[in-house]
């Protein structure tokens, strides 16, 4: 399996081989995903068909990564299994493929799908530096446009319907319970202003789960998008106590919350657990007590 950030250089590598057999056995084919989704509402089938990395295919957050949201699963909770094989599929992301998403927020909305195939056992990973990396290492190859091709309409592919692995997941009651008596650090991987609780543009109530420590994972990565060298990324996990203790990682709606997932294992760390539900489900049970400041 590759690792969970790979560069552009890297995915170049990777399809020049996938595209000339330059390996001595079989060539896992790669099929580079556009997963671009905005809070603010904008869309990101329309972002895509404005301009995506050649031959990328598009995957919705909401309709193929999420089930529909509610007050009791949260804004995004995990997907039907049939739902997304049967999404992934169409969009023509395999079984068999190498898979590299990228958006143009840092990687933290690609993460969701990475997170979610390498769960799997499928090989995925984010595109460091996502759509800016890749148009500044290729200055003179145009973007292509057009709409997200439909059911049918990309690449064959075929899917197996696979659970999501318990052993990957933390309960709202887990990870309330964790939080409180420290047998696991809860990580807050929205921006601190939200954690603290000074503004709370889409959920319920403003603040956090109490014990939870903040970790913004926009903070993984630098002004240009890219991840932080390793040396950092580690050292402000573990001096958070994730070299020591499980972490379960929670966000506004269990997407961003992948993007601390994938770091903890690109720097060598055990892995974490995600909370799907996150904030969204959080703060939607009133009987819950929340957490405000720092």
């Amino acid at each position: 399996m590759i690792a969970p950030f790979v560069s552009v250089a890297e995915l170049d590598r990777m399809r020049a081989d996938a595209a000339h057999g330059k390996t001595t056995g079989a060539v896992p084919r790669v099929v580079v995903v556009d997963s671009r989704w905005y809070l603010d509402g904008r869309s990101g089938a329309e972002a895509y068909a404005n301009g995506h990395l050649p031959g990328a295919v598009f995957v919705d957050l909401d309709t193929v990564l999420a089930a529909p949201p509610s007050a009791a699963a949260g804004r995004h909770p995990l997907p039907e299994p049939e739902v997304f094989a049967r999404g992934l599929e169409a969009a023509g992301v395999g079984d068999d493929a190498t898979v590299v998403v990228y958006d143009d927020a840092g990687g933290v909305i690609a993460a969701r799908l990475v997170w979610m195939l390498r769960t799997l056992g499928q090989s995925a990973a984010v595109l460091d530096g996502g759509l800016a990396a890749w148009q500044q290492e290729h200055p003179e190859e145009a973007l292509e446009a057009g709409e997200p091709a439909g059911a049918g309409g990309a690449s064959p592919a075929s899917r197996t319907v696979r659970s999501w692995p318990a052993a990957a997941l933390a309960t709202i009651d887990e990870t309330q319970a964790a939080a409180a008596d420290g047998t696991a650090i809860v990580l807050d991987a929205r921006t601190a202003d939200r954690y603290r609780g000074d503004t709370e543009p889409v959920d319920a109530r403003p603040g956090h789960i109490p014990g939870a420590a903040s970790l913004s994972c926009r903070d993984n990565v630098a002004a240009d998008g890219t991840l932080l060298d390793t040396a950092t990324l580690r050292e402000r996990l573990t001096a958070l106590g994730a070299d020591r203790l499980p972490v379960i990682s929670y966000c506004g709606s269990g997407v961003t919350a992948c993007h601390t997932l994938l770091v903890l294992e690109q720097v060598g760390l055990p892995a974490g657990r995600l909370y799907p539900g996150s904030w969204s489900q959080y703060a939607a049970d009133a009987q819950r007590p929340v957490a405000t400041g720092e």
